[in-house]
């Protein structure tokens, strides 16, 4: 008899395959941080827009724009390493994972979608935008991913992990554009985006996905009530934090600093830098 009794998992979904294939060991070049915003100006924001133009605007619509303004005002944040060189980004895409019970195995999987340089696109735009991908995602009519999922279920163990290093390789690597192959053109953007609030999660780091070749990562928490100090006195104020894997090769304290204070100003201040909430817009 062996040191463990064990039974072998029989179902797979495609992203746990995918998953797998990644990672070798757990050594990555990431390094770990926390954000806290202060969001009482983004919920009335949000009550208001909502209100006025009976748009169902969200937090995450929020990060969405707030997020590709960031990467707009640091644009060595917006990059990728190419033969050991790093390249600028000309696009800004802000890829939002989407959670799902996968349709023909039952499993629980990951999927996503990239808003592309949302930092010049209304919130009308984004909600739209958003609304759509999701829903074609969760029905399984996403061409961007749904070829890539179908392939990886049939596909071996052995065969994954050679597959998705080639295919980053050609993709990102050559610059290829392998779209008559299924890939979809900078699939995953430039940052990617879980909100684990709607996992019942307060805090959560995710990893770096080196097939992806995105170098920045945050999991949105849920706003919650903390005391907060505000000209020498505590009160409760509402607060939310954003837990920040980065890749070192490309980013360093410095860069991260002038966006969590770009970050900063834009929540705090939402009136003034995401616009005035105009119902003749």
């Amino acid at each position: 008899m062996g040191n463990l009794s064990l039974t072998r998992k029989k179902i797979y979904s495609p992203m746990r395959r995918i998953g797998l294939a990644t990672w070798d060991s757990p050594g990555d070049p990431s390094v770990y941080g926390t954000l806290t915003l202060r969001m009482e100006r983004v919920l009335e924001y949000i009550n208001g827009y909502r209100e006025k133009k009976r748009k169902p605007l969200t937090i995450q619509h929020l990060l969405i724009k707030g997020v590709g303004m960031v990467l707009n005002d640091v644009p060595d944040s917006n990059s990728i390493i190419r033969y050991q060189r790093i390249y600028h980004k000309k696009s800004i895409g802000i890829f939002s994972q989407v959670f799902l019970k996968d349709h023909k195995t039952g499993e629980f999987d990951l999927s996503g979608l990239t808003i592309y340089d949302p930092h010049n696109k209304t919130f009308e735009d984004i909600i739209e935008e958003f609304s759509v991908g999701v829903k074609k995602i969760k029905k399984g009519t996403d061409e961007n991913f749904d070829q890539t999922r179908n392939m990886f279920r049939w596909l071996p163990f052995f065969l994954a992990k050679p597959l998705l290093n080639l295919t980053a390789f050609l993709n990102y690597t050559f610059n290829l554009n392998l779209k008559m192959f299924g890939v979809p053109k900078d699939a995953f953007g430039s940052v990617m985006i879980t909100n684990i609030a709607s996992l019942g999660l307060e805090q959560a780091y995710v990893p770096l996905v080196p097939y992806s070749r995105v170098p920045l990562l945050l999991t949105v928490g849920p706003v919650i009530d903390q005391p907060v100090v505000e000209e020498g006195n505590i009160k409760v104020g509402k607060t939310m934090q954003l837990h920040v894997t980065f890749d070192h090769r490309l980013l360093d304290g410095s860069h991260l600093a002038r966006m969590s204070a770009s970050l900063n100003k834009y929540f705090s201040d939402p009136y003034e830098y995401f616009g005035a909430i105009d119902i003749q817009d």
